[in-house]
């Protein structure tokens, strides 16, 4: 087994190995390939892959994440090994990797994500499960019908859109976003990187909601063939309460369908009980859960 710094040539084996272990998460390869070929411009983002036999196994990416105010804590995002290498010591390999990566970075907290079945692994490590995440799927075939919005309300693909807008939109609707660590420093770079310049974007099923001439919510796309990922939907406090998440997301399902999309995939904090009774409304399904867990470095 073999430790290594992952390269873009990579990327197809990486995302064959995350549709393994990962089915409900949508990246393709060229995003992929870009992601480790321009890293994100948070300082020190780098993934390490292991590989057996010249197979790649095992992936893990780590940063410190420039998009919280919270200045000490580090990601390890990802870490996941085919099931037939597992218990080999892979996955040790590669979290000591990502953590003497951040180490050096400053970084005294550590924040992981680990399905029910991991946790016991990610306990032997010094983590602690924190919070939960729901994963949950939408059959698109038949596609949701195109909402009717209200008077003062227009749906407007985000392809229209000055992205100084929607990031204004994004930065103000994820602050209270439960979390382990508030969502409340994302600069327009970050943003711009990780959203708008996003290989998977799609522009056209992507969709906001203006009321007045400002961008009041929004639902964000992302997709790989015909595979989606609701990547984000959110509503500006000064105008929540309005029914206007359910609004855009649905419109945006609606559009990604008629693009070719068979299946949408979306996630949620536990906590988040607005956007998990508006994704039972659209009709999605549980599929998977994991935990985020937190560790102290010493």
């Amino acid at each position: 087994m073999r430790t290594r710094v992952a390269q873009p040539d990579d990327a197809p084996a990486v995302v064959a190995l995350r549709a393994m272990v990962y089915p409900y998460l949508v990246r393709g390869v060229e995003s992929t390939r870009k992601m480790i070929a321009q890293p994100p411009p948070e300082a020190g983002w780098t993934a390490f892959v292991a590989e057996v036999d010249a197979q790649v196994v095992g992936w893990v990416s780590a940063q410190r994440p420039g998009w919280t105010s919270t200045p000490d804590i580090g990601d390890i995002a990802l870490l996941h090994v085919r099931p037939e290498h597992r218990r080999r010591g892979i996955g040790t390999a590669l979290l000591t990797a990502a953590t003497e990566h951040l180490t050096p970075l400053g970084v005294r907290r550590l924040r992981t994500w680990a399905q029910p079945d991991a946790l016991p692994f990610a306990r032997r490590h010094g983590f602690e499960p924190s919070r939960e995440l729901r994963y949950s799927a939408l059959d698109l075939d038949p596609a949701p019908a195109l909402p009717e919005p209200p008077p003062g309300v227009r749906l407007r693909p985000i392809a229209e859109l000055d992205p100084h807008l929607l990031y204004e939109a994004n930065a103000a609707s994820s602050v209270d976003e439960p979390s382990d660590v508030p969502i409340d420093a994302v600069s327009f770079q970050s943003w711009q990187y990780d959203v708008w310049e996003n290989l998977g974007l799609d522009k056209t099923a992507s969709t906001a909601v203006e009321v007045d001439g400002k961008v009041a919510a929004f639902s964000l796309v992302k997709r790989d063939g015909d595979r989606m990922w609701s990547d984000y939907t959110g509503t500006v406090p000064a105008y929540r309460g309005r029914g206007l998440a359910r609004l855009v997301k649905k419109a945006a399902l609606h559009r990604a369908a008629a693009g070719g999309v068979r299946v949408a995939y979306t996630s949620n904090d536990e906590a988040n009980a607005p956007m998990l009774a508006i994704n039972a409304k659209l009709g999605y399904r549980p599929v998977a859960s994991q935990w985020s867990c937190l560790a102290e470095l010493t």
